[in-house]
Formats: C-alpha cells, structure tokens, sequence
C-alpha cells in the first residue's frame, strides 16, 4: 500500500506540532504497533529530544504573543521536520520516491503551519475572548487523534487532514476579515477623537 496518505498527515500535523508527530510516530514503532516507522525515528535520543522540547512547545504555545514569537521561529522548522519524516517514512516502505515524499510532507507542513500561525496571531489581536490554552490543547489533542488514526487507517486520515486544512484556511481569512474590520473601525474611531480635541483646543471650548 502507499504510504503517501501517512506522508500527507504527518506533513499537515507536523505543521501543527512537529515535536508531537515525531514523538508519537517513533513510540508506535518502538513498540511494535506500526511497520511503517523507520528505525531511525524509534531511537531513544530522538524520543528523549522529542519530549524535551513537545514539552517546552506546549508551555510556550499557551502564553499570548509568545505562541506568535514561538511560531515564528518554528516557520522554517515546521516544514523541514514535515519533509524529513516524509522522506523517512517513503525510505521505510520504498513505495514512494523520497524526493516527492520529502516534498508532499514539507508543502503540506507550511501550509498548515500558516493556518497555525496566522490563526494565532488573529486571535491574540481579537477583541473577543478567545482563549491561548484551549486552542493548544484543542491542537495538540488534534494532532495526536489524527496521527494515531493514521496508523491504522491512513487514506482516512489523509482525507480528514485534507478537510481540516482546507477548513483552517477558510477560517483565517474569516478572522482576518473580521479583525481588519474591528482594526479599520477603532482607527477611524480614534481619528474622530483626535479631530475633535484639535478643533475643541482650536476654539478653546474645554475638553469634555
């Protein structure tokens, strides 16, 4: 069987959590759950590294503005890690190139880590309530739902990593839309005030 449905869905998660995918993926193969994870994943330093820093990510990915200062620097990570695991996981079942595996899981790491970042961004400038910790969790929890249904019924999974992505993006360009708006309409708020107190210091009316 192919193994590109596995590819796509540790490349869409791996933007999401790319520490989680490399730790889930290397704990189903060490303990003899899955075929298709290469031995190089299943390394104890790997696993201990994994953990280290899914650990420090999930600290880090709860605390408005350093999630945005955290994804920044994961934009370059996020993608590599996603194209790495591909390639390893194509190397492990030889029936996939692991140049275009590479490829499929880097692409789909970026545009999910987008969703990710933006999404982010667009709720710490949200003038709603909208809470850090339970969009991580909600991910981290995602994640780890879609990697281990991936195990045993990959094509599945690809079509729900499929649909979310496609979903993430509809819903960042609705908050952008509304938090554009929200930002235009406090900026035109604050022009009329600023206008005012010149033309109440122009006629020397007291400030109000």
């Amino acid at each position: 069987m192919s193994v590109l449905p596995l590819v796509f869905t540790s490349g869409w998660a791996s933007g999401i959590n790319a520490y989680a995918v490399v730790l889930l993926l290397g704990i189903f193969g060490a303990t003899g759950l899955s075929d298709e994870v290469p031995a190089s994943l299943q390394r104890t330093d790997v696993l201990i590294v994994a953990a280290v820093l899914f650990l420090c990510e999930a600290v880090a990915d709860k605390i408005p503005y350093v999630d945005t200062a955290w994804d920044s620097v994961h934009t370059v990570i996020r993608p590599v890690a996603g194209g790495v695991v591909g390639a390893l996981l194509a190397g492990q079942s030889g029936s996939l190139s692991d140049i275009t595996a590479g490829v499929v899981g880097g692409s789909t790491a970026l545009a999910s880590h987008f969703v990710k970042a933006g999404t982010r961004m667009a709720i710490n400038t949200s003038p709603e309530p909208l809470s850090n910790v339970a969009m991580s969790m909600a991910e981290d929890l995602g994640v780890a739902a879609i990697i281990t249904f991936a195990m045993f019924h990959p094509v599945a999974a690809a079509t729900i990593a499929a649909v979310l992505l496609a979903a993430g993006l509809a819903i960042l360009i609705f908050l952008w839309t509304r938090i554009r708006r929200f930002l235009r309409r406090r900026a035109q708020r604050r022009e009329e005030k600023r206008l005012a107190a010149e033309a109440r210091e122009a006629t020397g009316a007291p400030p109000r």
